[in-house]
């Protein structure tokens, strides 16, 4: 079952213990492996290797450390100066009609309201995008600090609760552009994030179905090693999906190849949603009900999947396609 073994990994840290606080973990995680390989530099495999492995261990965990590695990768790409390594990152580039941040040139400053903030109120430093004249602008901005406020009331999640990811309140905060408008979606990197997110949906849905594993009943006739065959069906064309993806970014960093991303992503997904079925019908509700890591997994993995596009992915794909007008081949 290649979709479910371990990985080969940077360096990483000793496992924390359960009772770590999560911005512990992130911070002591950090201290060990300060950087990871960017999309297209040659070793992107091995930075989706990394992810899949941490959230594997946690997918709080891994939402947390992908977005810092994503937003080192981000400044790299733009040129642009990055803080100290030790200091906790995050992207914060979701946008809508809760979405009220601006800025000031005169003072140089962001003012208003930013929902879906990962990290608010212990993150040191966030890349949050702000819509001017219908153009995306990018801003590095110091988000830890009296100036930056978070609505608790805003963030209510049970799946991926730990991560507090509601609306953060800016009020005056000094913050610097990078690159140009609209430079932040218009790089082959925002293609090539994508898929690392796609890259933790993976390893946690692989140690979900880890269990399986090892369950006596998977060795013999029955529903357990069917529901096992099934899981691997899902995986494993996944684990190969990836690594064929993180090739084709490594050898043409250039190219977004986003037909290749949301196929994967899309394919990930589903994999996942299969994997949340097929666990449940396999182990019945015991583990999640009496084990809490199992239990915590499965409401997280829940979550952090609704971060596709589900649906409207597949249309974009399909559209993607049509216009390509070029048949399957082997």
């Amino acid at each position: 079952m290649s979709a479910v073994a371990p990985v080969a990994v940077p360096a990483a840290p000793q496992p924390v213990t359960e009772t770590d606080d999560l911005q512990a973990q992130a911070r002591t995680w950090i201290e060990h492996q300060p950087s990871l390989p960017r999309p297209g530099s040659g070793d992107t495999l091995m930075r989706w290797q990394a992810l899949a492995h941490i959230a594997a261990r946690d997918l709080c965990l891994a939402k947390v450390l992908e977005a810092h590695y994503d937003a080192q990768a981000i400044l790299e790409e733009l040129g642009a100066t990055a803080p100290d390594r030790d200091r906790l990152g995050a992207v914060w580039a979701a946008e809508g009609p809760a979405a009220t941040l601006r800025f000031d040139r005169a003072s140089g400053t962001l003012s208003g309201d930013k929902p879906w903030c990962s990290g608010a109120g212990w993150v040191d430093h966030a890349l949050v995008t702000v819509r001017d004249d219908g153009r995306s602008r990018l801003f590095l901005a110091p988000v830890r600090r009296a100036s930056v406020s978070f609505l608790p009331q805003t963030w209510q999640a049970t799946g991926m609760g730990r991560v507090p990811s509601g609306t953060a309140r800016f009020d005056q905060v000094p913050a610097i552009e990078v690159g140009a408008a609209d430079a932040y979606l218009q790089r082959p990197g925002f293609w090539h994030g994508g898929a690392g997110i796609a890259s933790c949906w993976f390893g946690g849905a692989s140690a979900l179905a880890e269990p399986l594993l090892h369950n006596a009943r998977a060795d013999e006739p029955g529903t357990v090693a069917g529901l096992l065959g099934e899981i691997d069906l899902a995986l494993s064309p996944c684990a190969a999906l990836l690594r064929e993806l993180a090739a084709l970014i490594d050898a043409q960093p250039e190219l977004p190849h986003q037909k290749e991303v949301v196929r994967a992503r899309s394919a990930v997904e589903r994999a996942a949603t299969l994997t949340l079925d097929r666990v449940g019908r396999a182990l019945g509700p015991g583990p999640m009900c009496m084990d809490p890591a199992h239990a915590r997994r499965w409401a997280d993995l829940t979550v952090f999947i609704r971060q596709s596009h589900a649906d409207r992915d597949w249309q974009h794909l399909g559209n993607l396609m049509h216009r390509e007008g070029r048949a399957w081949t082997l």
